[in-house]
């Protein structure tokens, strides 16, 4: 829908703004054999990684499709098993499609950039610079070429086989990067026209059930929100005797040292019985133990 377009939109625009601070802050090439690979790949890859990882992370369809799976109820309750194997699949794709977002956009503009991939090959260019001396050896050669991308490093009769080198890598960089935009724009194109072929629904069909969905997870959220605030507010009047907020309150219960102590510490998810769990040591010490303790009235005048 309109709304994962925005999204997509957003995280390609600050992924590129990113990269670009990112450059012009950190990255500064070591021009030496060896290490002028290992740097630019670094550069390259291991952002796209992050971003990957953190992608994933940040979609709450992961955490929907992770959460609960080693329960005993889930076992139960499970679908027919090629069912279950093509949903995991379609949202797993879906989860995908999103997470790749920001590292394929990452990886297009540093190409298109090309600084971290003239790092990366400069010593593995195969071409005859200008001004050499034939009987170099291939391991001197090497290091003449990994030196290129710090023009401060290049001795003045190199200068112009500098500069050739440099933009035929350039070239290859951003051409790779314009490959990859297009492979990108054409498989997304073709992934959407195909599941617009084999969808079950029709066009205004699949729109309505789009926005019912959005609506569904919208009012599920404010009901969620709502409903968990009701019941915890029950449970915090029983400990201290009255509602947060309301006005008049004529008493207030004092909780005693063991009941601080009982709902105090790490909290883990308990299970009670078959079909109900205590959320956390407040909820239940209130299921627990009965309303007594000290009571102390308010002053109503002052």
């Amino acid at each position: 829908g309109k709304e994962v377009i925005i999204a997509n939109a957003i995280i390609a625009i600050l992924t590129i703004g990113g990269q670009q601070l990112f450059s012009f802050f950190t990255f500064s090439c070591p021009c030496h054999v060896g290490q002028n690979l290992i740097y630019g790949l670094a550069f390259l890859g291991v952002p796209a990684l992050i971003l990957l990882v953190v992608g994933y992370a940040l979609n709450n369809q992961t955490w929907r499709l992770v959460t609960g799976k080693r329960s005993p109820l889930q076992k139960e309750t499970s679908p027919n098993r090629l069912l279950h194997c093509k949903l995991i699949c379609f949202v797993l794709c879906s989860i995908t499609g999103r997470a790749l977002v920001a590292p394929i956009t990452w990886l297009a503009v540093t190409l298109i950039n090309g600084s971290y991939y003239v790092c990366a090959m400069s010593e593995y260019v195969s071409v005859h610079y200008y001004g050499a001396d034939p009987n170099v050896t291939a391991s001197e050669r090497r290091r003449i070429l990994a030196a290129f991308p710090c023009s401060q490093l290049v001795p003045p009769e190199l200068t112009r086989a500098r500069d050739e080198v440099i933009l035929l890598l350039r070239y290859q960089s951003q051409v790779a990067g314009w490959l990859l935009i297009a492979v990108v724009v054409i498989t997304v194109f073709l992934s959407y026209c195909l599941a617009s072929c084999f969808s079950p629904l029709s066009f205004l069909h699949f729109r309505y059930w789009s926005s019912y969905v959005h609506n569904e997870q919208e009012l599920f959220d404010e009901a969620t929100d709502q409903h968990s605030r009701l019941y915890a507010m029950q449970h915090v009047r029983k400990f201290f005797g009255f509602v947060p907020g309301s006005e008049n309150i004529k008493e207030i219960r004092i909780p005693s040292l063991r009941e601080w102590q009982a709902i105090s510490g790490l909290a883990f998810l308990k299970r009670v019985d078959e079909e109900h769990y205590d959320y956390s040591l407040l909820h239940d010490w209130a299921l627990k133990e009965s309303v007594s303790g000290k009571f102390l009235k308010t002053d109503e005048d002052s």
